[in-house]
């Protein structure tokens, strides 16, 4: 049976076949291999450079073996492979000036998707200034070691030294009294065209060791968070969302998209005190308020599953808000949240 990696004698046959004028599927058939894997064979190993402008390219497929006939062969093929598989590769970030921007973008909590995004941005004229998130999270992973390794490892949304799959449970849910569904949101809201409108949810510590209510804002991911250290009933979480809404400019006070916890029970007390009408979620449907759901997990790397969030203010609230809020974010072409909300407050005032 054949092994996984072409071997130089399988190479070989290739080249015997070709020469023969065999198609790639009665070659494949000759050596034991799948089509597919002949036609990557042929294509990364022949002779002629195969990039943009490769004589290859735009070669119609018809023509395309008869040419591999001439420019395919067994021993330079096997040395590009070879040359391939050779491990450990070096990596971008052996540069150690990019390394020591890459380092301080993580030290201020920016994720390695948003690093690799921005460093074209931020050097437009140099090209050794590039580095995939594949890579930083290679280098973190695989070739940081000791304190440096747990001390930019901390600054991930997860906090781990090694990737692991995420699960979780959610809480209970309470009665709701005359809710209104979601069926009943307007498009606009749904489209995201017009700022005000909110996704809420509750992040909770232990249990009976606090929580924190968070607001986002659908058009621009602007977060708002107030801690409730005691308890989360509803009489508490109801003032306190009101203190919060009523923070707001009258053009941000629209509405509220909500799950059906039970500290939303005196959401018609809500609505008459601050005019936001309150939408709730099917049950047991998260994503119909996934932005909240995401920027819950972002902010997972600053309080996490079973913390104790009873010493929470809200100056520590704002400060992690402040934090998310001047994050880049690839939904919004890589601006923050407050520049998207301030670009999207001039357009509609315009």
């Amino acid at each position: 049976m054949a092994g996984k990696r072409l071997s130089f004698a399988e190479r070989q046959v290739i080249e015997n076949c070709l020469v023969a004028g065999m198609t790639q599927r009665q070659i494949a058939a000759a050596v034991g291999r799948s089509p597919s894997t002949i036609c990557r064979e042929l294509a990364r190993n022949h002779n002629w450079w195969h990039g943009p402008s490769s004589p290859l390219r735009h070669t119609p497929r018809r023509r395309q073996l008869a040419a591999y006939r001439y420019c395919y062969r067994a021993d330079t093929a096997q040395r590009k492979a070879t040359a391939r598989a050779r491990r450990p590769k070096e990596r971008r970030l052996s540069d150690p000036r990019l390394w020591q921007v890459v380092t301080d973008l993580l030290r201020r909590d920016w994720s390695p998707q948003q690093i690799a995004a921005m460093l074209p941005r931020m050097y437009p004229d140099q090209p050794s200034m590039r580095a995939s998130h594949e890579t930083i999270y290679q280098t973190l992973f695989v070739q940081t070691r000791g304190q440096l390794r747990r001390e930019l490892t901390a600054h991930l949304r997860t906090g781990r030294s090694r990737r692991k799959p995420r699960g979780g449970t959610g809480r209970r849910r309470g009665p709701i009294l005359a809710p209104i569904p979601i069926s009943a949101r307007p498009a606009s809201i749904n489209d995201r065209a017009v700022p005000g409108h909110w996704e809420g949810d509750l992040l909770l510590g232990a249990p009976g060791q606090g929580a924190v209510l968070t607001l986002v804002e659908r058009c621009s991911r602007y977060l708002l968070l107030a801690p409730l250290p005691d308890r989360h009933t509803a009489d508490l979480a109801r003032d306190q969302l009101t203190h919060m809404i009523g923070t707001l400019p009258a053009t941000l006070r629209r509405s509220l998209t909500y799950d059906r916890g039970s500290e939303m029970a005196y959401h018609a007390e809500f609505s008459i005190a601050t005019g936001v009408i309150v939408y709730f979620c099917d049950p047991h449907s998260p994503w119909q308020r996934g932005t909240n759901e995401n920027t819950n997990g972002l902010l997972r790397q600053y309080w996490r599953k079973g913390a104790d969030l009873r010493h929470l203010t809200q100056a520590d609230c704002d400060h992690i808000a402040h934090r998310l809020n001047t994050r880049p974010r690839r939904t919004l072409n890589w601006q923050t949240p407050t520049q998207a909300l301030l670009t999207t407050l001039a357009a509609t005032a315009g």
